[in-house]
């Protein structure tokens, strides 16, 4: 059997095409020749000319056979000129300008293939520092000619002044010779031609690695027809998510690490913890180069700490890196089939399929699909969108859809949404490869959709009685939503927890406004409850830290807003004002340059970690060395936290490290780390009963108990009661003194009387 025809009857994807001997692919070249694609443009270098060579395979994006009309282009925001004049001179002379190698010039065409969007947009870089973005609708004019306005620009603008294109195409069969010929004009500037050569049929590269934990179920690949419940002329095949991502116009390489990570030693905890998850993948990232790069991790585990109800999670920058890993937890709701499903077992594969290339969207820096009108319009770097409540979009929920999950996988075309589209290929490359966290200084909420008559309020506050913080005390707020209507409302359990449906401002007085972005990312099933009149519900908020760093550390004073997106109507919150107190003396400015750190941030943020050993060593000191000031408190606690339980940690070893391998390659393993009870507890006290009135107004009351009351079952499943007791008992006192809600002193009442029990029953056993 010829290659030809031993990959056929494989049935192997369209990438494999490389594989196919050439004189067997060069009759298939005709119907790879599309205008769209990559192409690139730099200042010509006087000599002799290169020996032509012939061209490198080019890896075809995958087809989806036609089984209907695909979206159209979009109309253009401005009316089109027809008018171009063909007597031009050849491309210019900025090169009198620049030294030749600080001219480069790249074009993304977007006419034919797959969802065509009709829209061009190119990547000017002119010196070193000069750059432009700029993106245009495009109309068909003719055989391979397209004409359009430009609409929108990034960068500085002043340097490209043009307002319309007209691009003519010449295509080969041979990639080398394909070219697009581009004239801009308008815009009160000479007319400019540019003549690109074709680079690629795919508009970037990025590079996939999944890992496996020992006993979790992988699903990178679906058979799309296999659960009955599917769109009627939808295509049967078996679709990998490189070839999702490969239609959206990405160049997908895998790496060759992919593998399984074992863990070694049998666990009665076998979940990961926010802390867990983010030490390994700092571990694992830490090998890379400290810069932003098109590379992401995806790793397939098990179950997460908080439950059935996460099905995903996608882990922020590492260091100045966003958005660079995801985790899929298969023993999650995204494995509960409905009941009296025909196939259970293929809606199960289904699930987790979505659930991972939805969690990958994330990393593309994708919304979701009923999120768009919400940041985004209040003046994001990128072009106002309108929500797409109903798109049967990866980036939408199947459950929010009207009809619900059946609805959504009926209309299901395993595809992102034009917008989405457009974003991914045509946005400027920083917004798509890393997150971009700048707001506009004059927007703010004014473009919220408040209703009339609201059926919530959202209050923002802090349990002191000025909202004034010492130097490196990190702020902690709370939230409390209240039903302000006269019926029962439904909400998300979890609807106060940071997540996507909330967006909170930072400002600093003189400064840009900017946005608290958190680590984490969740995809999770929340349940609804009903939350009656006058009732509320309440939530701490550790906004001090994020993505974008220390948004809450320099003295001044800092204006804070949160707003909430519900179905049908925006939240609000009052607007918190607080000051950040300076430094008392030398010794906390010396202290604060290691303490405001991405490190450190992450221990705070994440209650701990035992492989951040130089952010650990930085709260030691502060201990030490500041041990009177609130942020000691802070400091004493994090550290102690993870010491309280066995703890897995990501081992490679140093060899691994220093070799930039996979961790399959490098042999890696989770190895779990013995709990030391006797540190834990000496750190914890110190924090949080030494000095109780200090700590609650520190942790703010909601954060206080959530710590005392994950401190006390401790105690107690260790066999302390007695002990436990008496934190119980500190909490209810230190607590009944700032005057908190009595349902609240009743919780820790009931609490407390268990504890009694526990220790009375001890004593009468050991009697």
């Amino acid at each position: 059997m010829s290659d030809l025809e031993d990959i056929v009857e494989e049935g192997r994807e369209t990438e494999d095409l490389e594989a196919i001997p050439l004189p067997y692919r060069v009759p298939m070249w005709p119907t790879l020749v599309r205008a769209s694609g990559l192409y690139t443009w730099s200042a010509p270098i006087m000599g002799p000319l290169p020996r032509p060579r012939w061209p490198s395979p080019i890896r075809p994006i995958p087809e989806m056979p036609t089984h209907g009309p695909r979206p159209g282009p979009q109309p253009d925001p401005v009316p089109v000129t027809d008018e171009v004049d063909d007597n031009l001179s050849a491309d210019g002379d900025e090169s009198m300008l620049y030294p030749i190698w600080f001219l480069y010039e790249e074009m993304r065409l977007d006419v034919d293939g797959l969802y065509p969007q009709m829209v061009a947009s190119g990547t000017v870089k002119r010196g070193m520092s000069t750059r432009v973005h700029w993106v245009a609708n495009l109309t068909a004019r003719g055989h391979n000619r397209w004409v359009g306005s430009i609409w929108y620009k990034d960068g500085n603008a002043s340097s490209f002044p043009y307002t319309n294109i007209e691009i003519r195409a010449s295509l080969s069969w041979f990639p080398n010779q394909r070219r697009i010929t581009a004239v801009f004009s308008g815009g009160g500037a000479p007319v400019r031609r540019r003549t690109y050569k074709y680079k690629s049929p795919y508009y970037h590269s990025v590079e996939f690695e999944y890992d496996r934990v020992a006993g979790a179920t992988e699903v990178s690949r679906i058979n799309t027809t296999a659960h009955p419940n599917h769109p009627a002329t939808l295509p049967a095949e078996n679709l990998s998510i490189e070839t999702v991502f490969k239609r959206a116009g990405f160049d997908v390489r895998k790496s060759r690490g992919d593998g399984e990570v074992p863990i070694s030693e049998a666990h009665a905890n076998a979940t990961w913890s926010d802390m867990e998850m983010h030490d390994a993948m700092q571990t694992y990232w830490s090998r890379f180069r400290n810069q932003a790069q098109w590379s992401m991790w995806t790793l397939f585990a098990g179950r997460h700490d908080q439950g059935h109800g996460l099905g995903g999670i996608m882990f922020d920058d590492i260091g100045p890196n966003h958005r660079q890993g995801t985790a899929i937890f298969s023993d999650s709701f995204i494995s509960d089939a409905p009941a009296g499903d025909v196939n259970p077992t293929a809606w199960v594969s289904r699930m987790r399929f979505w659930t991972a290339v939805h969690e990958m969207g994330h990393c593309f820096n994708l919304a979701h699909s009923w999120q768009k009108a919400h940041p985004p319009s209040w003046g994001t770097p990128w072009i106002p969108l309108a929500n797409e409540n109903e798109v049967r979009s990866f980036m939408n929920y199947p459950y929010r859809v009207s009809g619900g999950q059946t609805a959504f996988f009926a209309d299901f075309d395993y595809r992102f949404s034009d917008s989405e589209l457009l974003f991914m290929r045509h946005a400027p490359a920083r917004f798509v490869e890393m997150g971009n966290a700048e707001w506009f200084d004059h927007h703010g909420f004014q473009q919220a959709d408040v209703l009339a008559e609201p059926k919530f309020s959202l209050e923002l506050r802090v349990n002191r009685e000025k909202a004034v913080y010492e130097f490196l005390e990190p702020p902690v707020l709370e939230l409390k939503l209240t039903n302000i209507s006269r019926q029962p409302q439904l909400i998300d359990d979890d609807v106060l927890s940071a997540g996507e449906e909330m967006t909170v401002i930072v400002k600093k007085r003189g400064k840009t406004a900017r946005q608290w972005i958190p680590y984490a990312r969740y995809c999770a099933e929340s349940p609804k409850i009903a939350l009656a009149p006058g009732n509320a519900i309440f939530h701490s908020l550790f906004a001090a830290v994020g993505r974008n760093g220390w948004d809450l550390a320099e003295p001044g004073v800092y204006s804070i807003q949160v707003a909430l997106h519900l179905e049908d109507e925006d939240i609000v919150s009052n607007t918190l004002r607080l000051q950040v107190a300076p430094p008392r003396g030398y010794e906390e400015e010396l202290i604060a340059q290691d303490f405001f750190s991405d490190e450190v941030g992450r221990i705070l943020t994440f209650d701990g970690s035992r492989v951040l050993e130089k952010a650990n060593d930085t709260l030691r000191e502060v201990c030490e060395r500041l041990g009177d000031r609130r942020v000691a408190v802070h400091a004493g606690m994090a550290p102690a936290n993870p010491l309280t339980r066995d703890y897995k940690l990501l081992n490679i070893g140093e060899k691994g490290a220093r070799a930039l391998t996979s961790v399959h390659a490098a042999k890696g393993e989770f190895i779990i780390a013995s709990a030391e009870h006797d540190e834990a507890r000496a750190g914890i006290d110190k924090a949080l009963t030494d000095d109780a009135t200090a700590a609650v107004e520190t942790f703010g009351h909601i954060n206080y108990k959530r710590f005392v009351d994950r401190y006390s079952d401790w105690l107690a499943t260790a066999g302390d009661s007695e002990a436990a007791g008496k934190c119980q008992r500190l909490l209810r006192n230190t607590l009944a003194k700032r005057k908190v809600a009595d349902w609240v002193l009743a919780q820790i009442d009931k609490r407390c009387e268990s504890y009694v029990k526990k220790t009375t029953a001890k004593v009468k056993k050991t009697a």
